[in-house]
């Protein structure tokens, strides 16, 4: 799945300005479909937002899990502007404090870059990471098949060499765990095929109609992600 594949069609990219109304629509709509999804058994889920995006971003996504009976946190690290030590030593040190409090493994969910993040604390800690479900993510196909690419590297300064395609590559393999991808062909930002997991036992891919930024609001994605959380 790599070779042929393009960036989200301009028309997508346009469509990314329907967030307002997907928050409108979860807005109106929680109370009601939110009764019908399968309820949570106290797991700590942390929420992890993507490139550019804060714990402000995926507030409202953590009050619907609190609901549904999970105790989904922050990630307290700021605006997500990339991987670095410190914000992986954090990760690992809240999985371990999480797990301590509950005495059940954790899971992770993850927005766009988020998601990388999430998959990879479940291939380094499957015995402490029960699953981990990525919105919106690219870990598969081509790595410059989204836009993000090109704003990551234009902001960071820096060019995509030989050990990012390598790291790359090693992340298309299923972190090991109960891992879905949740994502939508109207994607804006990020081409879907990007963010199809290869399929195993242990993997879920789940289409649902959003556009990137609003995949932490839509209630289709909400739904979903209720769905592959209660596995």
């Amino acid at each position: 799945m790599s070779g042929n594949i393009k960036k989200p069609r301009f028309l997508y990219t346009l469509l990314e300005a329907r967030v307002p109304f997907e928050i409108g629509a979860q807005l109106l709509s929680r109370r009601f479909y939110e009764k019908n999804l399968p309820q949570g058994n106290g797991r700590s889920v942390i929420v992890i937002p993507g490139f550019g995006a804060g714990d402000f971003e995926t507030k409202m996504l953590r009050k619907s899990l609190r609901r549904l009976g999970y105790r989904s946190v922050p990630w307290k690290m700021g605006r997500n502007m990339g991987s670095n030590s410190e914000n992986r030593a954090h990760l690992r040190s809240e999985i371990t404090r999480l797990k301590g409090l509950t005495g059940q493994k954790v899971s992770i969910v993850g927005w766009s870059l988020g998601g990388v993040f999430a998959r990879e604390l479940g291939r380094s800690f499957p015995e402490d990471v029960h699953s981990v479900v990525s919105l919106g993510t690219p870990f598969n196909g081509d790595h410059d098949a989204n836009i993000l690419h090109d704003i990551f590297h234009r902001l960071s300064g820096s060019e995509f060499s030989s050990d990012d395609l390598a790291a790359f590559n090693q992340r298309k393999e299923p972190p090991g765990v109960i891992s879905t991808s949740i994502y939508s062909k109207s994607d804006g930002v990020v081409s879907w095929q990007c963010s199809l997991e290869k399929e195993t036992e242990l993997t879920e891919n789940v289409e649902v109609i959003s556009s990137h930024c609003g995949l932490v609001f839509n209630p289709l994605a909400v739904s979903a992600l209720a769905h592959a959380l209660y596995k």
